[in-house]
């Protein structure tokens, strides 16, 4: 996996054109001027030709070098910080746009200065590439007005005439139309041609590499239709042979350009034709979309309610029983969409002029509504940039019931923005329609399809979207909210600059299904919108309060050549349902249903599980209808309910197609499945501390007994015991005694005196307990000041745990040294050393590991993602250079600051936002202040930050404290990363995160989630390949004896904490530090890479160099420089058996 060179943080975007997201806005050359005729020469000279159209799609991709400037703008008024002025008189109009952002603590001026700075760079701009669109534009309508009159025809001879002479096949939309019917098709000249778009009214977002999108609405002349063609599809049968008639006589003429048919916003009813250049260069990055549109009132408002039925039997008349045949919303307002254009542009304008901040708030809306995918298109979520301008422009209109405003203009467009939010957040539009300034009439929503019904255009304004897709946008709106109202750090980038539609990091879990095997109930009108409410209904009521959030995402469609037949998307493409999950109920293996005695209930809990229900009675004495999942299973249990309901609902090909993403991180680390792993060792450590209480010759009452251990926090990468019987390494535990004044006064005596106690402790152990082993451990000799000794104690369960003794009179007496006037410089030093040690063993690492502990309760994918993440720092060969603690806050921090997302429910998903915020993360100007128990506050954060910028003046080379790392529990931020890791290998970590994010982003559903784990090993100067037949243990069959003799014979005190390699490792960091850079991943690594130091280099010969030399002639004169043959030739001799291979790269 290629380590990216860019080190700059930018805003993210997939690649996509930018496109008019506003299916019905046109503008002519002057908004005031839209019913002119584009026949006269001015109506495209006049025109704002080049503005970026209103969609989404489109929208999507912006200029990566745009965006870095954007951020890097952005990020320069961090330094401009200033206090808001207050203000109690009126403000004006200027102080007013400052107090909405800059009020309260979070909203400064700086948050101001960052939106400001944006819609500088995002506000559309005129260039070459405006001028050549422009030009085409002008090519393009003198051809159309060119084209001639065609005679009505009946539909089979016209079909045949136009694919006979022009080679064009009609875009006819499905159900296709049948060769009897009586109505005739015909071309007219067009009543009017408008350039429509978003330009006119400043809405664009600038973009110069993705193709400018340019929207040019040729409307049909009324004389072409009849009162009633709005039933049965006859409409978008004229519509469509319009459309090839333009494009028959466009292609005949006008080389230069290409030809395409493409459905508008993925909707099969609105075909358009695309027109793009030939030659590819810069200039000629555009596409102009050529759409039919109709007269307003070209049918009547109240035939096309969305309470209507406009798609009728063919047995029944016009009339005959309409009220019984289903409503047909989606066909309905696709025609209004056609018809509205002149109006929603004259309210969108009026909106611009009324309200000041306006614009701006649309543009803010834009940007948020793509960096989280949302768009127009059907398949997108069906609410894009139109949808937000109209219902921003609705909001300061009019309002429900009274009909008084729900936005005001005298908003700033950041209040405007927060409070559309908050509308889209608030108000349940499936269960309350909104039926703006439409009092005669009365609408109800079905199967939750929001309605935002605009009465003046007679229109539901959200006719696109779907239940699952009204519910993603709600939810994106509340967890914006909630970081905007973040008091404690600044969340514009998540906001505004971070992508969060990436499904992988986005949800817990996606399927993939292709259409082929799905049998989907549906009419003509539902198959477009409602298509897959089937698989959504059965998804939704089988994992029941399993997940929080199912969305249905359709094949996007593509475009297709002029005489080639339409495609179907929904055959051979394939539909995504991606899902989040509640991880506190995920993981249930059985599924209570409704009690035998409830019969109704029970029937139709058994007629949608079929087999798989079962009848079981419980403890408590009740019989109820129940299902169990297996726990044992390769599959997931949300993998086996999801299998199953396809199998049962959709048919056997459906469960067979299936292919399943985000759980592929289970496999990747043993026993992943929360904390079960641990409880084994917990109840242990229970007992150890029942053990120790119980010990009544003890001279000292015991005041605490502290776990202080990543095995005690859940968050080892192995199990305490995987596949062993016994630990590989006991767990640390910090045992304190009630104060006593019998303690000497002294830090040697106090070790002396530790020292006494432990073996009084083991002494204990092995006389009242049997099989019980206990050991003295020996560390930090020579360092008076340090703990000096460890009590091991080893159960003969398996289970063992090392024993330090707390003592906080050591602190007083090590302080007191700092403090002395009389202590020499090294002394003095040596006590900081001790300290800070002292701190982090005793202080800072229980303190941790109990914060950790409720956590881990609180979330349960913490323990597997910290897991894995410190699997991911050890394959990259980096755990030597991080404690274990920095990469269990790292993990924290996604879950307590989750933005822009809300909070994990998957391993995969947190592990992968974690490594998102890595690469982004700029440990050289920014500290990570992480939140452990929920009581982070303003203070806290000062007080951290106060300090992080102290040691960044102190310091600024970053030689001593490259990563500040605080939390709650450490406002120093130092106890971890004091000295370790230097710049080099923070740069590394940073940079393998940039490209495993990368891999992520361009792979995405097809990712193979190993190849993050893979590290490039070319880029150290060697590598030393280990025996594995030292770094990994495997376990003696205990086939043929009981469990407990096994485990006795099994039971080697010797083997605790056994690591050669680790302690290989350790000797060349002690021999070779000087000279060299070693990366390891600790335990079953089997590599050890390394770095030559630059110290290392060619150099001028002297006495006393702290490695091994050869003389090499340089010019005239001979250097000295380090014996690399031979430093490794020493290394191989040091290591013996332990080292397989070493590989020298350069």
């Amino acid at each position: 996996m290629a380590v990216p060179s860019s080190k700059r943080r930018k805003l993210s975007h997939s690649p996509s054109p930018v496109e008019d997201d506003q299916v019905s806005i046109a503008s002519g050359s002057q908004v005031d001027d839209v019913e002119e005729d584009m026949s006269q020469d001015d109506g495209i000279e006049d025109a704002d030709i080049g503005a970026d159209d209103m969609d989404d799609e489109d929208d999507d991709e912006a200029e990566s070098e745009e965006e870095e400037e954007l951020q890097e703008k952005a990020n320069k008024t961090k330094d401009n910080k200033t206090k808001p002025k207050s203000n109690k008189s009126q403000p004006s109009s200027l102080e007013a746009s400052s107090a909405a952002y800059t009020g309260g603590t979070f909203k400064s001026n700086m948050f101001k200065l960052q939106v400001d700075q944006m819609l500088n760079n995002i506000r559309p701009r005129q260039g070459k590439r405006e001028a050549t669109a422009a030009d085409a534009l002008h090519k393009i309508k003198k051809q159309i007005d060119a084209i001639p009159k065609r005679d009505a025809l009946p539909l089979l001879q016209a079909e045949r005439e136009i694919i006979k002479k022009s080679k064009v096949a009609i875009p006819f939309p499905e159900p296709r139309p049948a060769h009897d019917v009586k109505y005739k098709l015909a071309y007219e000249k067009p009543q009017n041609i408008n350039v429509v778009g978003s330009f006119p009214l400043k809405l664009s977002l600038r973009d110069r590499q993705a193709p400018l999108s340019i929207d040019m609405v040729v409307t049909m002349p009324r004389s072409l239709f009849q009162e009633k063609d709005y039933l049965n599809h006859r409409y978008f049968y004229k519509r469509a042979y319009y459309l090839a008639c333009i494009a028959a006589g466009l292609q005949s003429s006008l080389n230069q350009f290409t030809f395409q048919f493409v459905n508008f916003r993925n909707n099969p009813l609105h075909p358009v034709l695309l027109v793009q250049a030939k030659e590819s260069s810069s200039e000629n990055n555009w596409r102009i979309k050529i759409i039919p549109g109709i007269p307003e009132g070209t049918f009547a408002d109240n035939k096309l309610l969305p309470n209507k039925n406009c798609v009728r039997p063919a047995q029944s008349s016009d009339d005959e029983q309409t009220q019984d045949l289903p409503a047909t919303p989606f066909y309905n307002a696709s025609i209004q969409a056609d018809s509205h254009i002149t109006s929603y542009l004259k309210l969108l304008h009026a909106s611009s002029t009324a309200c000041e901040g306006y614009t701006d708030a649309c543009m803010l809306g834009r940007v948020w509504l793509r960096q989280r995918g949302l768009a127009s298109e059907t398949n997108k979520g069906g609410f894009g940039n139109f949808e937000w301008a109209a219902t921003m422009a609705n909001l300061l209109r009019t309002g429900t019931g009274s009909g008084k405003p729900v936005l005001s203009s005298g908003y700033s467009s950041y209040q405007l923005f927060k409070a559309t939010l908050q509308y889209i957040a608030v108000k349940d539009l499936a269960k309350e329609p909104a039926l703006l300034d439409a009092t005669s009439i009365s609408l109800t929503s079905e199967d939750g399809q929001p309605i935002l019904y605009d009465g003046p255009r007679g229109q539901n304004i959200l006719y696109k979207m779907t239940s699952w897709s009204y519910q993603h946008l709600r939810a994106e709106a509340r967890t914006t909210l909630k970081m905007l109202g973040d008091n404690l750090f600044d969340q514009f980038d998540s906001a505004f600059i971070l992508r969060s539609d990436n499904v992988l990091k986005r949800y817990d879990l996606a399927v993939r299904v292709p259409c082929s095997a799905l049998t989907l109930d549906a009419s003509e009108d539902q198959q477009i919108v409602q298509r897959y409410a089937k698989l959504f209904s059965v998804f939704s009521q089988g994992l029941g309060d399993r997940a929080t959030q199912v969305v249905i995402q359709s094949p996007d469609h593509e475009s297709w050549a002029l005489g080639s037949a339409r495609p179907n998307m929904e055959r051979k493409g394939e539909v995504l349902v991606a899902i989040n999950l509640d991880s506190a109920n995920a993981s249930r293996a059985v599924d209570h249903g409704p009690a035998a005695e409830q019969k109704k209930d029970a029937a139709a809990f058994r007629k949608f599980w079929g087999e798989k229900a079962e009848l079981r009675r419980f403890r408590d004495g009740s019989i109820l209808e129940s299902l169990v999942w297996a726990t044992n299973s390769g599959m997931s249990i949300i993998q086996q309910i999801l299998t199953f309901l396809l199998y049962r609902h959709f048919g056997q090909d459906a469960a067979a197609s299936a292919v399943f993403s985000g759980d592929e991180c289970a496999k990747l680390i043993k026993q992943s499945n929360g904390l079960a792993a641990f409880q084994p060792l917990m109840e242990a450590f229970k007992t150890l501390e029942s053990d120790i209480r119980g010990m009544d010759d003890l001279p000292l009452t015991i005041r605490s007994i502290l776990a202080a251990d990543s095995q005690l926090r859940y968050s080892s990468v192995e199990p305490p015991m995987s596949s062993q019987q016994q630990m590989k390494r006991p767990a640390d535990v910090v045992l304190q005694f009630e104060g006593s004044g019998r303690w000497p006064d002294d830090l040697v005596a106090i070790q002396r005196t530790k020292i006494a106690f432990l073996l009084k402790i083991g002494e204990l152990f092995e006389s009242t307990h049997e099989g019980v082993t206990s050991r003295i451990g020996l560390e930090n000799e020579g360092e008076d000041m340090l703990n000096q000794a460890f009590l091991d104690v080893i159960y003969p369960t398996g289970f063992s745990f090392r024993i330090r003794i707390h003592h906080d009179r050591e602190q007083a007496l090590v302080e007191r040294i700092l403090k002395s006037q009389s202590a020499a410089p090294s002394e003095k030093e040596a006590a900081a050393v001790a300290l800070a040690t002292y701190k982090r063993v005793f202080v800072k690492s229980p303190a941790h590991t109990q914060a950790l502990q409720k956590l881990c309760t609180r979330y349960p994918v913490l323990s597997p993602t910290v897991r894995l993440l410190k699997k991911w720092f050890s394959e990259h060969l980096l755990s030597n250079h991080f404690s274990e603690e920095v990469i269990e806050l790292f993990a924290i921090h996604t879950f307590t600051r989750p933005w822009p997302y809300n909070t994990p429910s998957s391993t995969q998903a947190a592990f992968l936002r974690t490594l998102s915020f890595l690469s982004r993360f700029d440990w050289r100007t920014d500290p990570l202040i992480v939140d452990l128990g929920g009581d982070l506050d303003a203070d806290i954060v000062a007080t951290a930050t106060t300090r992080f910028e102290a040691w960044r003046k102190l310091d600024p080379a970053l030689n001593r404290v490259v990563l500040f790392v605080a939390s709650s529990n450490d406002l120093e931020g130092t106890a971890w990363t004091d000295g370790t890791p230097v710049k080099v290998v923070c740069g590394r970590m940073t940079a393998l995160a940039k490209a495993a994010t990368a891999e992520v982003e361009t792979k995405s559903l097809s990712l193979d989630i190993e190849t993050l784990f893979v590290s490039p090993l070319g880029d150290y100067d060697f590598v030393i390949h280990l025996n594995p037949a030292y770094t990994t243990t495997k376990s003696k069959a205990a086939s043929g004896k009981y469990k407990n003799l096994a485990i006795a014979e099994e039971t080697n005190a010797e083997l605790v904490d056994y690591a050669p390699t680790d302690a290989f490792f350790h000797e060349l960091q002690s021999v070779y530090g000087q000279s060299l850079a070693l990366f390891y991943g600790g335990a079953g690594s089997t590599t050890i890479a390394g770095l030559w130091s630059p110290v290392t280099a060619a150099r001028a010969w002297k006495v006393n160099l702290a490695y091994s030399t050869v003389p090499v002639k340089k010019g005239e004169e001979v250097v000295a420089e380090i014996n690399k043959t031979g430093v490794l030739a020493e290394m191989a001799r040091l290591g013996g058996e332990l080292v397989k291979k070493i590989e020298a790269n350069r």
